[in-house]
């Protein structure tokens, strides 16, 4: 399988077999259709847009961030994953997307409602692979982006899923795009 297709294809499974966990468990332990995970009265203007705002103003800020002197001797997995990866700023967002969905489901609407909001926030940003006990300064990242979803798991439960979901969107849409346009100014 070539590199595109492989992530096309992980893609497709983040967005389609994310959720189904959360499906699973929603139906057969709180007798909950498919229909109310996807909650569709926070499918509103006013929530996405605000998760939209919210996910591209925090990108904006952590591009900042991480422009400091410190992160110049720390390798970003995130910015190693997408420059590898080779994708278009069409293929960013779609890919954004894909994230966007089914970790959204996922988390908020799945996990958060077990585990709770720091615990979740917590597991979110390690399973990225954000915190590293054998080397801690590459951690960094992770305080930067802990924040973020932390914020967002607390403004999920006033706004919604579709609120997290398009925050989750726009956040990695800007970062990729930054990167991607990046590495096409700047080719190594």
């Amino acid at each position: 399988m070539s590199n595109k297709r492989l992530i096309y294809f992980l893609a497709l499974v983040t967005l389609i077999l994310f959720p189904v966990p959360t499906f699973l468990t929603m139906y057969f332990v709180e007798n909950r259709t498919f229909i109310s995970v996807l909650q569709p009265e926070s499918f509103q203007f006013t929530p996405i847009v605000y998760g939209l705002i919210y996910g591209v103003l925090y990108a904006v800020l952590s591009l900042k961030i991480l422009e400091l002197p410190i992160f110049d001797t720390i390798p970003l997995k995130v910015e190693d994953t997408v420059k590898n990866m080779n994708l278009n700023l069409l293929e960013g967002i779609f890919i954004s997307f894909c994230a966007g969905f089914g970790e959204e489901i996922l988390f908020r609407a799945g996990v958060q409602h077990y585990l709770g909001i720091w615990i979740t926030s917590f597991l979110f940003v390690a399973i990225h692979g954000y915190f590293s006990i054998r080397t801690p300064k590459n951690s960094l990242y992770g305080l930067v982006v802990f924040p973020f979803i932390l914020i967002l798991s607390y403004l999920y439960e006033n706004w919604g899923l579709w609120f997290a979901i398009s925050a989750h969107f726009s956040y990695d849409a800007v970062l990729f795009s930054a990167i991607i346009l990046k590495k096409e100014i700047n080719p190594e």
